[in-house]
């Protein structure tokens, strides 16, 4: 394993402080400073950016994000166990991270952060899906961070970067794909982890972009996508039957076919319903 810094290895940190990973608050820790510092590297050139990372945990990709040399770190960790294992990398790199001690979903850590503002993070898996969320779907757009450097269970990286037609394919995919570029970069076994999840993980890297793909209302959109998908089995004339009851002259309108399901819909073709809607 390569040395990065002058700190501990990992494994020797969380004896140390005794960290067991806690199920219940979604923790795998990655223990490898070669992965987490190949994650940091994925995030892009961090010289001139701030970072915010979500559950870093003992500080694995923390040190990697350093050692790439972000401008500074804020990293948010619920666990107050973890405080003193950071506290070592805040000493170790003077000036350059920060650490918040709360829950991620109760605050909104972009008020602490000057753009340009990067989000890598080895994400914990019961507040995953429901972050990348929140980033996708601000109030303004432009976001005001540049890119996600995120790592999921294998299956929501996958619904992230699904196709249209795919057993993916859904609103997430949508969600990120309209305004962003969105791509897979690294797949790791469990056995990466302690402990070892029973699946496997992948690193998602998404890239903002200066406008959507394509014109639409996002709560408009955010809404037919929602409805078209909770009932994808169903024929769309009867999946947004509930949105207008004349959705089959607007299907019709937009130049799609009632009969088609969620799954077939490209991402220009819901941006145009979500037009025809509003």
């Amino acid at each position: 394993m390569a040395q990065i810094d002058s700190l501990p290895p990992l494994r020797e940190v969380i004896d140390t402080h005794g960290l067991s990973a806690k199920k219940a608050l979604g923790q795998n820790f990655l223990l490898d400073l070669n992965l987490t510092s190949r994650i940091a590297r994925l995030a892009g050139d961090l010289t001139q950016c701030d970072v915010l990372e979500i559950g870093p945990g003992p500080g694995g990709l923390t040190r990697g994000l350093l050692a790439c040399g972000a401008r500074r770190v804020l990293a948010v960790e619920k666990d107050a166990r973890c405080l003193p294992a950071l506290a070592e990398i805040e000493a170790a790199y003077p000036g350059r991270l920060s650490v918040l001690n709360e829950d991620a979903l109760d605050l909104d850590p972009l008020e602490h952060l000057t753009p340009p503002i990067r989000i890598c993070a080895n994400l914990p898996y019961n507040v995953g899906t429901e972050l990348l969320v929140r980033w996708l779907t601000p109030a303004q757009w432009p976001a005001v961070w540049t890119s996600l450097t995120l790592m999921f269970q294998k299956e929501v990286a996958e619904r992230i970067t699904a196709k249209p037609g795919t057993k993916a394919y859904g609103r997430l995919a949508i969600l990120a794909q309209w305004r962003c570029d969105a791509r897979i970069e690294m797949i790791l076994p469990p056995q990466a982890f302690s402990p070892a999840p029973k699946v496997s993980s992948a690193v998602v890297h998404l890239t903002a972009l200066p406008q959507p793909r394509f014109p639409a209302d996002p709560k408009v959109l955010n809404n037919v996508v929602a409805m078209a998908f909770n009932q994808r089995r169903k024929m769309l004339r009867s999946a947004l039957k509930s949105l207008r009851p004349d959705i089959e002259d607007v299907l019709n309108g937009a130049g799609i076919l009632p009969t088609r399901r969620a799954e077939t819909l490209s991402l220009e073709e819901f941006c145009t319903l979500a037009r025809a809607v509003a």
